[in-house]
């Protein structure tokens, strides 16, 4: 499992659960609401679309939220914003790089937040291409292990085109190139599999290790990120292994 992942899972193992739904309807409206406009308000004919209501489903968001925000991006409703989506590349504390992917209806607020949050703990924003050539753009499905044979899934999701598949804790992650991962997701649905979330990530090349005070500052400065409305999906390369992932749930 990715590093990102692995970082969601302790979120929301840790989040109130509210609170932190309350932040995830946010972030999948504007999800919704770009894909609708970018791409056309039917689910069957833009792909990108689909997968935002399928996430929105899967956490449980009413039927009237997920149809408002998809009017919204059709023009159908006038929601008074324009949301609009930007990158932001920079470094956290240890020299760690940051990919921060945002929505936004204020791009002059949007960058001040993301450059206040990085400078106050010890990082920088950087310049665009500073940190992406260090990523590369993936699918990624996550699937509940509980009470399925992980080799079935690897027959079926490899012969619909993922890349890879291999399973953590509770999670059986499921790797495709970008083009592939709606079509991977559909078959996997198709075979009757629950899909817990399907997305694109942003996958370090090369990860970095840390000590534990450098983990402890990244996680808390992950969590500043993630908790900015604007902030759609944060990632970094700092390597994820059991010893920092204890840091983060002892935080």
């Amino acid at each position: 499992m990715s590093g990102h992942s692995k970082w969601s899972t302790i979120k929301r193992k840790k989040a109130g659960i509210d609170a932190a739904r309350g932040k995830k309807f946010t972030k999948l409206i504007r999800e919704i609401t770009v894909a609708a406009r970018e791409g056309g308000g039917d689910p069957d004919a833009n792909p990108r679309l689909s997968l935002a209501i399928e996430n929105a489903k899967a956490e449980n968001m009413p039927k009237d939220n997920i149809e408002r925000a998809i009017k919204k991006g059709t023009g159908e409703l006038d929601s008074g914003s324009s949301f609009e989506e930007v990158v932001y590349e920079g470094y956290g504390p240890g020299g760690i790089a940051y990919f921060i992917e945002c929505t936004t209806d204020n791009l002059n607020r949007t960058v001040g937040d993301i450059r206040h949050i990085l400078t106050k703990a010890g990082g920088n924003l950087g310049t665009s291409g500073s940190v992406s050539y260090l990523f590369e753009q993936k699918g990624t499905i996550n699937l509940p292990a509980d009470d399925i044979d992980e080799d079935e899934v690897m027959l079926t999701a490899i012969d619909a085109g993922a890349e890879d598949v291999n399973t953590e804790d509770d999670t059986i992650a499921v790797t495709t190139s970008r083009e592939d991962l709606y079509n991977v997701r559909k078959e996997l649905e198709q075979a009757g599999y629950k899909i817990k979330s399907a997305e694109l990530q942003r996958i370090p090349m090369t990860y970095v290790k840390v000590d534990p005070d450098t983990a402890l500052s990244n996680f808390k400065l992950m969590d500043k990120l993630e908790d900015n409305d604007d902030v759609s999906n944060v990632f970094n390369n700092m390597e994820m292994d059991e010893e920092t992932v204890a840091v983060a749930e002892n935080m």
